[in-house]
C-alpha cells in the first residue's frame, strides 16, 4: 500500500526534521523551500557554530520558554536532548557540551549540521524543491488537500533590459501539509512571515509577532562611549514603570546604539512587551554582584585608606575596566584628580550606589533584521501538542518558530524546532 503524501513548507531546522521523519515512516514527502537552498538561517545560528540544544533538565528547559513552555512538554517527552544528540551522532555530527550546558557540533561549524540534514532527507527519499514559495493552502470540506506553489522564472535577459519574471502557479495535492516556515527574524534567510499568512488564511489566530532575543537601544551617549566593551559576571535588572520585572546574571555588551550580549538578549522579551505598552523601561547593571552593599563599602574604605594619596581616576583602575572609568567619573560627579583620602562619605556612597545600580534608559529595540527569533505566532491553543495538528483544519500541521513559543538563548529554540518537527513529520505520515 502506497504511503501518505506529505508536503512540508519550509526547509529550515523544523522543516528538514519533519520531512525526514515523514519519509522515514513511508510517506511520499515533498519539501518546498522558497530560497535557493535549504537551511539558510540554520547556517548562521550560534554565530555560525549552531547551538543545537542544551543539557538542562526537562523542567528547567521548559521554564526558559515562559508561560507557553507547557505546550512543548509532549514533544520534548518524545524527542528531547539525548535523542537529538544521538540522531546527529548517527548522521556523523559529533557534539560537545560547553559552558551553560550548550551543545554544539564538535567541528564548530553550522554548515556541517545543514549538510548532514540535507544528505539525510535525500537518503530518506524526500523530494526537495527550492525556489518554490507556497502562495496558499488548498482546503476542501474542512481539510487541507494540498498547496498552490509559484515558480518564478526569468524570461528576459537582453542586455540593458531588466529581467522580467513570469510566475507559474501550480496546485500540488497531498494528504497532509506541515507549515514550518520559521518566523520573521533575519528575513534575508527567507523568514518573512509566510506561515502566519497561510495559517491566518484558514482561520488560525496569530498572536502578534515581535522581535525576540533582540538588542536594545538606549538614551544618551553612555552606550556609544562604551561601544565594544563586554562585561562578564554582572547582574542585569529590568525595571518597568519603577518596578523590577526580571534579572539575569552573565555577560553583556555595549554597542553604538545601546546594549546587546547574552543577558540582554534573554531579557529583551520583557523589554519589548513593555515598550509596546508604552511603559517606561530602565536597565540597571550591578557591576559588583558578588559583594552586597556592606561588603562593597568595606572594600571601598579599605582601598581609599590603602591608596589614599592616589587620584580617584587611578584608584578606579582596581575596580573597573579602563573604558568605564571616565563614565563612572561623569555619573558620580567625583573629581578625577581628588586624592583617595579626600573623598567624602557622601562621594563614597555615590560611587557604591552607582557600582550596584548603573542605569540606562531603554528607548527601543532593534528591528526583525537583527532579532535572533520571533515571539508570537500561531496560537498554540489551536494546535494539538501531542501531534502538532491544527484543531481547526484537518491534515494541517505546524512546527518550529511559526508557533507562538520562544525561549532564551542557549540552544532551547533549536531543540523546540527539531522536537516539533519530529512530532509533526511522524504525525502527518500516519
Amino acid at each position: 500500500m502506497a504511503g501518505r503524501q506529505v508536503i512540508v513548507v519550509g526547509g529550515g531546522a523544523a522543516g528538514l526534521m519533519a520531512a525526514g521523519q515523514a519519509a522515514e515512516l513511508g510517506a511520499e514527502t515533498l519539501l518546498l523551500e522558497k530560497m535557493d537552498r535549504p537551511g539558510r538561517k540554520l547556517r548562521i545560528t550560534g554565530k555560525g557554530r549552531c547551538n543545537l540544544t542544551n543539557v538542562a533538565s526537562l523542567s528547567e528547559f521548559i521554564a526558559h520558554f515562559g508561560p507557553n513552555g507547557r505546550f512543548l512538554r509532549q514533544a520534548f517527552s518524545r524527542f528531547f536532548t539525548s535523542e537529538l544528540v544521538a540522531f546527529f551522532e548517527e548522521l556523523g555530527v559529533r557534539t560537545v557540551t560547553e559552558r551553560g550546558g550548550r551543545v554544539f557540533p564538535a567541528s564548530g561549524q553550522a554548515q556541517d549540521v545543514v549538510d548532514a540534514l540535507v544528505r539525510w532527507v535525500g537518503e530518506r527519499g524526500v523530494t526537495l524543491r527550492t525556489r518554490s514559495p507556497v502562495e496558499r493552502l488548498l482546503v476542501e470540506g474542512g481539510r487541507v488537500v494540498g498547496v498552490q506553489v509559484s515558480r518564478n522564472q526569468v524570461f528576459s535577459q537582453e542586455p540593458g533590459v531588466r529581467s522580467a519574471r513570469r510566475v507559474h502557479c501550480a496546485d500540488v495535492r497531498a494528504d497532509g501539509v506541515i507549515i514550518a516556515t520559521g518566523g520573521a527574524s533575519y528575513p534575508g534567510t527567507g523568514s518573512t512571515g509566510d506561515g502566519y499568512r497561510l495559517a491566518e488564511s484558514v482561520g488560525h489566530a496569530i498572536v502578534p509577532i515581535r522581535p525576540a532575543l533582540v538588542p536594545l537601544e538606549t538614551a544618551g551617549d553612555v552606550a556609544p562611549r562604551l561601544q565594544g566593551l563586554s562585561l562578564r559576571n554582572v547582574t542585569v535588572r529590568v525595571w518597568v514603570n519603577g518596578k523590577k520585572q526580571a534579572e539575569l546574571f552573565g555577560e553583556m555588551l555595549f554597542t553604538h546604539f545601546g546594549l546587546s550580549g547574552p543577558v540582554i538578549l534573554s531579557l529583551s522579551r520583557q523589554v519589548v512587551d513593555a515598550l509596546r505598552l508604552g511603559q517606561r523601561v530602565t536597565v540597571s547593571i550591578d557591576l559588583k554582584p558578588a559583594l552586597d552593599e556592606r561588603k562593597l563599602d568595606t572594600r571601598l574604605l579599605r582601598d581609599l585608606d590603602a591608596h589614599g594619596k592616589q587620584q580617584f581616576r587611578t584608584l578606579l583602575k582596581g575596580l573597573l575596566p579602563r573604558k568605564l572609568i571616565p563614565v563612572c567619573i561623569d555619573l558620580t560627579s567625583i573629581s578625577p584628580d581628588k586624592a583617595g583620602h579626600q573623598i567624602t562619605s557622601q562621594e563614597r556612597k555615590r560611587l557604591r550606589v552607582w557600582l550596584k545600580d548603573f542605569r540606562l534608559e531603554v528607548t527601543g529595540h532593534r528591528p526583525f533584521t537583527e532579532a535572533i527569533i520571533t515571539a508570537g505566532g500561531v496560537d498554540t491553543r489551536e494546535i494539538n501538542p501531542r501531534t502538532m495538528a491544527s484543531r481547526l483544519v484537518d491534515d494541517l500541521y505546524f512546527a518550529g518558530e511559526v508557533l507562538d513559543v520562544d525561549a532564551d538563548t542557549g540552544g532551547y529554540n533549536l531543540q523546540a524546532a527539531f522536537s516539533t518537527g519530529w512530532v509533526a513529520g511522524r504525525s502527518a505520515a500516519r
